[in-house]
């Protein structure tokens, strides 16, 4: 078996690349980037390009599997362009409408899309929790989430085209870990949270947990959206109080107003619009990947914060996570 990866300098792919590299039956690995990439593997091959460029059929001729990671999370990935909201369009909308055609083309079977529990938004009426069938509604001003979503609502159509390969949508919820974005660490680390007369409850995903379901999906093969996140999700202050931490609730508008004027200067804190996702649930269930992929999280929402802070969690991680 042959497989892809694109975006294979990004934070995921560092843990999911050495846990592909140790699958049975893998033959190579190719790691898809336009930096360059050194990952010292006499089964790894690395490739230099972008994802929207023409000739990208190329280097799929020959793959089984498509692991598509490229995607820009936050503007700091365009350097000194951090802040062009077309260019981050086009790398994530054009890019991966571009890569899955020429999947299709070179003949791929299979693609695993890792999308992200972003596509749903963050509302005030949002059920608690919510399967794959709610609908779609991202965050306006949050470019991430506009994309994810975009990027779906292409493939509904695409899966119906003839040859069109199997593609597997993981719906990850904002994934923590050491090689994981910073910007999500340190929010897991704060002491601050949105304050609102009921805090909702929240959710993340340790990182190995969402390489766990990326290997789930690959070995499946199984068509669909399947949400991906932490078990038992809990109200901020409550996760920064167990660590015997005092938490400062914030009013929503005044920190808005802060985030969007540190944005002007420093691309360090990610789009203006994401702070809105922490207003409101966005809780996610989980049960059909369990049915499908036969995935569920080794790690809790406290489990995660815990690493987050440095500290071991208090039991085992296998005994407290449930699906």
């Amino acid at each position: 078996m042959r497989i892809l990866v694109t975006g294979a300098n990004s934070h995921l792919a560092q843990p999911l690349l050495p846990r592909l590299l140790e699958r049975p039956g893998v033959e190579e690995v190719i790691g898809l980037d336009w930096f360059p990439l050194t990952f010292p593997h006499p089964r790894f091959r690395s490739v230099r390009s972008d994802i929207r460029a023409p000739e990208l059929r190329e280097h799929l001729e020959g793959v089984d599997a498509v692991v598509h990671l490229a995607f820009i999370v936050m503007g700091a990935s365009l350097g000194r362009r951090w802040k062009e909201r077309n260019l981050m369009r086009s790398i994530n909308l054009e890019g991966s409408r571009n890569l899955f055609s020429a999947a299709r083309e070179a003949g791929v079977r299979h693609v695993v899309y890792p999308s992200s529990a972003a596509v749903y938004g963050a509302w005030p009426d949002n059920p608690v929790p919510m399967d794959e069938e709610s609908p779609r509604r991202p965050m306006p001003g949050f470019g991430y989430s506009e994309d994810k979503a975009a990027v779906e609502f292409w493939l509904d159509s695409f899966e119906r085209e003839p040859d069109a390969p199997v593609v597997t949508r993981l719906r990850m919820h904002a994934v923590v870990g050491p090689d994981s974005q910073p910007l999500l660490n340190r929010i897991a680390r704060t002491r601050l949270y949105i304050r609102a007369a009921e805090p909702p409850p929240v959710q993340c995903l340790w990182e190995n947990d969402a390489v766990d379901a990326i290997l789930r999906a690959l070995a499946t093969r199984a068509p669909g959206a399947f949400n991906i996140a932490g078990a038992k999700p809990e109200p901020l202050p409550d996760l920064i109080e167990r660590h015997h931490r005092r938490a400062w609730g914030l009013p929503y508008g005044p920190a808005a107003a802060a985030h969007r004027l540190v944005w002007r200067f420093s691309s360090g804190f990610g789009d203006p619009g994401w702070l809105a996702g922490l207003r409101y649930p966005l809780v996610l269930d989980c049960s059909r990947a369990a049915r499908t992929l036969n995935w569920r999280p080794n790690y809790s929402v406290a489990n995660c914060i815990d690493l987050c802070w440095g500290e071991p969690f208090p039991t085992d991680p296998g005994g407290e996570a449930e699906a």
